[in-house]
């Protein structure tokens, strides 16, 4: 079955969803989607990104299921159940990830963070296997018959990689054995790779014609994921051969589609002072309705009507005439059981969002690259407000373009992603790698607290070996060798430890911002040639992972392990 059986499962912030492709490889169809909530009255290519948990932490439900389950049950039940939503999140900005590393529940209680995380993968996955079985007759297949394709944003750092492949492995995608069958794909390089193969009438014209993605060698441009909790913004340039080239280390920030629905839901705060918190807590399920419509109506430039619940009325009229909540406040206005909001209030809500990803796009203009098109992807690209307002700050510096389902791009690139893993041929390294060592101490270049003296010779140790460094050009599974001999004639065995810093210039592995990645122990049992003997070191350069092996000449003693940038 190989590489042509593929799921591909884009785990957003806000909303989840998955894709797949079973056909033979000179076959290339458009991959399948499956659409959610027919039984909510609605269909969308995802479904959100919420799981639910029983008072004993077992898993009940995920998605539109998860969201109306919880805010239908009332009263210790539904206090008692732990709701995650947006917890995607949790893996952006943290400082230390770890295995074990806690987050919290709706009702303040905790739990695990790869529990979590691994209970939304097996719902995925499970659910992607029994909906193909339906989808092909009833046959039956397991997770092991494809290989499996799980979207993450650019601007996570390696660690939050490694967390979501951890989280795959316990859900069952994948086995330690088989790890190459769960290829981790960054969202916005697998929507460019998705772009590149769209006719010029998969793009939304916004009076520029009849315009689709330029593939001749050469051509730059930026790509925009705006998704439910990130902005993911990278470079690319089309290579000789169609392949892409990043140009520049990702970049973006956390104010994506999520930001607008904060604000809104603050502008009803200020509405219903006095009221809204109380509500909030007695009528959950009311709020939700409400900040569903919302992600409808932002999706236009248009003036808001959003009815007001039953009980918020019912609690407000209490306290004062529905009508005065009104008269302190600009950009709405009561009419008749409905909410008015203006589309100049609408706008505002968006504010924030906009600054940051306009500064986040200038940052990259101002880097002299000669970028010819901007592509907006990703679900918080529905809202007409986006497109329009990068179109009307960029429009004198390049086109911009936008898939008719920005939404399923991710997920669809994912697929052709899966099959063709080089389609990006080089990226920027994010780090400088390094190993520490040990050199025969030189009193002009070395510290005096380094140094040490052994049976031959005096050292110095915790010198910083640069392996790679930060913002070069590493091709896809590009490995580099070097040679390392040892310090001692008559030692057995050699160990080496790696490490990684932000900082370009470093010279120990001690100074500030260097953490140890992983070490290595490489048996050298002939010590014939004492301190001529040599440690062949191969480091590969993997999509989301480094791995590293150390050779001993005369014995042919091998050790290899995979870096690890997990918090211990």
């Amino acid at each position: 079955m190989g590489d042509s059986f593929i799921i591909a499962v884009d785990f957003g912030t806000a909303y989840s969803g998955y894709a797949f492709n079973i056909t033979s490889r000179d076959k290339e169809l458009e991959p399948t989607v499956k659409y959610w909530g027919k039984e909510y009255g609605r269909e969308t290519p995802k479904t959100p990104t919420c799981i639910l948990f029983d008072k004993d932490k077992q898993f009940i439900s995920f998605g539109f299921e998860a969201k109306e389950t919880y805010v239908s049950r009332m009263g210790t039940e539904a206090k008692d159940n732990l709701f995650f939503e947006s917890f995607k999140m949790s893996l952006y900005k943290r400082v230390s990830r770890t295995l074990d590393m806690k987050i919290k529940a709706m009702n303040g209680k905790e739990m695990k963070a790869l529990q979590v995380f691994t209970e939304a993968l097996k719902f995925l996955k499970e659910d992607a296997l029994k909906y193909i079985a339906q989808h092909t007759a009833g046959k039956q297949f397991t997770a092991s018959d494809f290989t499996w394709v799980l979207t993450v944003p650019a601007i996570w750092d390696n660690s939050a990689k490694e967390f979501m492949r951890e989280a795959a492995t316990q859900a069952g995608i994948v086995t330690k054995e088989k790890e190459d069958k769960l290829i981790i794909a960054l969202e916005p390089e697998a929507a460019s790779v998705y772009c590149k193969k769209l006719p010029s009438d998969g793009f939304i014209a916004e009076n520029l014609g009849n315009l689709k993605l330029d593939q001749s060698p050469g051509t730059q441009y930026i790509v925009v994921d705006c998704g439910g909790g990130t902005i993911d913004i990278t470079v690319h340039e089309v290579l000789e051969g169609g392949n892409l080239k990043e140009l520049n280390k990702a970049s973006g920030n956390d104010l994506g589609g999520q930001t607008v629905d904060r604000k809104f839901k603050e502008f009803l705060q200020e509405i219903f002072t006095g009221v809204w918190h109380d509500y909030e807590k007695k009528f959950p399920s009311e709020v939700q309705k409400i900040m569903y419509d919302f992600t409808l109506f932002k999706r236009h430039e248009d003036d808001v009507e959003i009815p007001c619940p039953f009980n918020l009325g019912r609690m407000a009229e209490k306290k004062k005439k529905i009508e005065k909540y009104f008269k302190k406040v600009q950009g709405a206005t009561w009419d008749e059981g409905v909410i008015k909001i203006s589309k100049e209030k609408l706008r505002e809500f968006f504010e924030e969002s906009l600054q940051g990803i306009t500064q986040s796009i200038t940052e990259v203009f101002q880097k002299q690259f000669k970028i010819k098109y901007i592509l907006l992807v990703g679900g918080y690209a529905d809202s007409e407000i986006l497109p329009n307002h990068i179109t009307d700050a960029f429009i004198d510096d390049c086109k911009i373009l936008c898939p008719f389902k920005p939404q399923e791009a991710i997920v669809k690139g994912a697929v052709e992603f899966g099959r063709n893993k080089g389609v990006v041929a080089s990226r920027k390294n994010p780090f400088t790698y390094g190993l520490g060592i040990s050199q025969r101490f030189d009193k002009f270049r070395h510290r005096d607290d380094k140094k040490y003296t052994n049976k031959d010779g005096v050292w110095c140790r915790d010198i910083f070996m640069k392996l790679v460094d930060v913002g070069e050009d590493v091709r896809w599974n590009e490995t580099r060798e070097h040679i390392l001999y040892p310090v001692e004639a008559a030692e057995k065995a050699m160990s080496f430890s790696f490490y990684r810093t932000k900082k370009k210039h470093v010279t120990y592995i001690d100074e500030s911002d260097t953490e140890e990645i992983g070490s290595l122990v490489v048996e050298s049992p002939d010590t014939t040639f004492g301190l001529d003997r040599e440690i062949r070191l191969k480091i590969k350069f993997g999509f989301t992972e480094m791995t590293a092996t150390g050779t001993d000449r005369e014995s042919g003693s091998t050790q290899t392990i995979k870096l690890n940038f997990m918090r211990k």
